[in-house]
């Protein structure tokens, strides 16, 4: 498999997105679970119509096309995909601050190459979470891992115990504020009107180190022409709005921008094991 992967990096991202959102039609098409709960999440969200369905189906294909892609190639070659940066004055205001720098990237455009981009230009540690396809998890690592530039920590404490060092260092870490997380490290708050279960430890790692939470995402451009890094802090708590509801307000108002490239496949109001469900 890691052969195989290995060409797929090598073709040009403007024939792996074509080729992608070919993939993205056939999954939509060919899974009615898939199609369902597609349709399902832009309707919570309160968002509809044909085409931006059909934008979001292929882009969905896109970010899986262009994992091997970001994973294989060297860093300065994935760097280099990014073609436009705006808001980077705010990771280097954090870094200079000493305290550190935590980077949230939701399921939105290419949240893998946000990561390897941050790597280009400072030191992050990033969590992970063994995939379901167990086979990937060293693809995973091989790609989340480079050197010292990129250290790939599991999601368990020995990883939130990483990342607390990496902060103290003044280093970046990065997570997936939208990950569903497990038993006892969430709570239930709104996510585009409907509670969804949302972790906490963004919040927790911003108060104990005094580091900057930063959301950040890589839109896709067109026709494969690369990307573009957005760098901005998160939305203040609206009193009594707590942080967790503000984090997940920040991310409602960044998919709303962008809505095609939200992955909207993802099962983000799933009740993990060992999780009361709100109101139970």
């Amino acid at each position: 498999m890691l052969f195989l992967l290995r060409l797929v990096a090598r073709l040009p991202l403007p024939l792996l997105h074509a080729l992608g959102a070919v993939l993205g039609w056939m999954v939509y098409l060919g899974s009615p679970r898939y199609r369902r709960d597609f349709k399902a999440n832009l309707a919570t969200a309160g968002l509809s119509g044909f085409r931006l369905r059909c934008s979001a189906v292929a882009e969905a294909g896109k970010s899986a096309m262009e994992v091997p892609a970001v994973w294989l190639r060297p860093l300065g070659r994935v760097a280099g995909l990014v073609v436009e940066v705006n808001g980077w004055e705010h990771v280097d205001a954090g870094a200079r601050r000493g305290k550190g720098v935590i980077i949230v990237s939701p399921h939105i455009g290419c949240w893998e190459i946000v990561g390897q981009y941050v790597a280009s230009r400072m030191p992050i540690t990033v969590m992970y979470r063994t995939p379901k396809i167990r086979a990937l998890e060293p693809l995973m690592r091989i790609g989340r891992g480079r050197g010292a530039a990129m250290k790939s920590i599991t999601a368990d404490v020995r990883g939130v115990r990483a990342m607390l060092k990496a902060l103290k260092r003044g280093e970046a870490i990065g997570l997936l504020p939208d990950q569903v997380p497990g038993i006892g490290e969430g709570e239930w708050v709104e996510f585009f009107g409907r509670p969804a279960y949302t972790m906490t430890l963004v919040g927790r790692l911003s108060e104990q180190t005094g580091a900057p939470v930063l959301l950040c995402h890589a839109k896709r451009l067109p026709r494969g022409e690369g990307y573009r890094f957005t760098a901005e802090p998160l939305l203040a708590p609206r009193p009594p709005e707590s942080p967790v509801r503000a984090l997940n307000r920040s991310l409602e108002q960044l998919i709303r921008r962008c809505p095609e490239q939200y992955l909207w496949s993802y099962n983000r109001y799933k009740v993990p094991a060992g999780v009361r469900p709100p109101g139970g």
